[in-house]
C-alpha cells in the first residue's frame, strides 16, 4: 500500500516538473541527432529505439547494397540497414569505422525488426538547439520531414523512421 503512494507521489511530482519545465520555456529533447556519411540527421526519439555498439553482422546474399545483414542483438535476429546507404550515399567502411559505429533498432512500438547503422551519434536535441528550419525539398522522400539549422550552419535533416519503414525501398531488400 506505501508502495502506490509513493508511486502517485512520484507521478505527481514528475507531472508538476514537466508542467513547470514547459512553462519556463525548457526545451524537451525530440531527437536523436546521428551522422551517417558526414550528413546529419535527426530521428525522434519516439520512434528510436536501444542503441547498440557495432557487432558483427551475418551477411545474406542477393540483397541490397545497404542492407548489411542480420544481427543478434539481444537475443533476437534483426535487420541491419546502411542509413547512408539506403538514403543514395556510397559509403565504404573499414573495420575501424565500423568499430566507431553504432546500430540503432526501431522502436518496438513500430513492430520494425530492424536496425541502423550510423556513424555517429551526436547527442538528443529539442528545437532550441536551432536557428532556423525550412520544408523539405519537393522532392525529397515522404519520410524526409523539416530541415534545421544549428548555429554553426549545419543542417539537419529531419527523418519519420515509421514512413522510413513503409516507404517500398525500405521494404525491398532484395537485389
Amino acid at each position: 500500500m506505501a508502495n502506490r503512494e509513493a508511486l502517485r507521489e512520484l507521478q505527481t511530482r514528475l507531472a508538476s516538473r514537466l508542467q513547470a519545465a514547459r512553462g519556463e520555456g525548457v526545451s524537451v529533447s525530440s531527437w536523436l541527432a546521428v551522422e551517417a556519411a558526414g550528413q546529419a540527421y535527426l530521428l525522434p526519439l519516439g520512434q528510436s529505439g536501444e542503441i547498440f555498439p557495432w557487432i558483427a553482422v551475418q551477411r545474406v546474399p542477393y540483397t541490397q547494397k545497404w542492407f548489411l545483414g542480420v544481427a543478434n542483438l539481444r537475443g533476437g535476429l534483426v535487420g541491419v540497414v546502411d542509413l547512408a546507404g539506403l538514403l543514395g550515399s556510397t559509403v565504404t567502411r573499414n573495420e575501424q569505422a565500423l568499430s566507431e559505429a553504432s546500430l540503432l533498432a526501431f522502436n518496438a512500438a513500430l513492430e520494425v525488426n530492424a536496425a541502423l547503422l550510423v556513424d555517429r551519434l551526436a547527442g538528443l536535441r529539442g528545437t532550441d538547439a536551432f536557428v532556423s528550419s525550412e520544408p523539405p525539398a519537393p522532392d525529397a522522400p515522404a519520410f524526409f520531414g523539416t530541415i534545421y539549422v544549428d548555429s554553426n550552419g549545419t543542417r539537419w535533416q529531419e527523418i519519420n523512421l515509421q514512413m522510413l519503414s513503409q516507404n517500398p525501398a525500405f521494404l525491398s531488400i532484395s537485389a
